[in-house]
């Protein structure tokens, strides 16, 4: 995509690459996972998977567009302190946008009515048996975000072209909290550092936008 080009055709761009909110389930072969770079941790025999849904939120900046991330409150029992999409567990009958929509109002305060739903990403299967949907959708500025409490600690923008760009990212290796091993994908914006499924989802967007492997 031209860098020079205007909001405008960059958001049609964008919009054009992702599917459409009536598209079929995806084929589990093109589903990503935190499994990609841990097969062999991969279950034998695959299980049911908890649909969940986040929202990639699309903010157009002065200096370009950026990305709307949390980093989860300290107190939370899983995933504490995580750089993470506004998102979560969808309630019966949801679909992935208004789960998204509903988790993104109830964690930061984003009214549905600020974004304009563009389209669906990758779907990403997390180790912890979630089948996540990325909802992206761009939010129109002026807006005031509140973080709740009980699951947000920090509510932060990153620039898209920064996410989008393969040399930000690195291959690591950690420990889970149940003490395996494990590898992911890791990025640092100033000083959140972006990791595990965030960093797949958004892998996996770069991939679908640009048509090549990041890296």
């Amino acid at each position: 995509m031209n860098p020079h080009c205007s909001p405008e055709e960059l958001r049609e761009w964008i919009t054009q690459h992702l599917d459409p909110l009536d598209a079929q389930p995806a084929h589990p072969a093109s589903v990503r996972s935190d499994y990609d770079l841990n097969p062999q941790d991969a279950p034998a025999q695959p299980s049911p998977l908890t649909p969940a849904a986040v929202l990639m939120g699309l903010v157009a900046r002065p200096a370009g567009l950026s990305v709307i991330l949390t980093r989860r409150s300290d107190t939370l029992r899983k995933h504490t302190g995580q750089v993470a999409f506004p998102g979560g567990r969808a309630d019966p009958g949801e679909t992935p946008w208004q789960t998204a929509l509903r988790e993104a109002h109830e964690e930061i305060g984003l009214h549905p009515e600020r974004v304009a739903v563009a389209g669906l990403s990758t779907p990403y299967q997390t180790g912890t048996g979630y089948l996540v949907t990325p909802v992206v959708g761009f939010v129109e500025p002026p807006f005031d975000l509140t973080p709740n409490p009980d699951e947000v600690a920090v509510i932060f923008e990153t620039p898209f072209g920064f996410l989008m760009d393969p040399s930000n990212y690195e291959e690591k290796q950690g420990r889970t909290p149940a003490g395996d091993q494990r590898r992911f994908y890791a990025t640092t914006w100033e000083d959140q550092y972006i990791w595990g499924a965030t960093a797949g989802m958004l892998r996996a967007l770069y991939e679908r936008l640009y048509g090549a492997a990041m890296g």
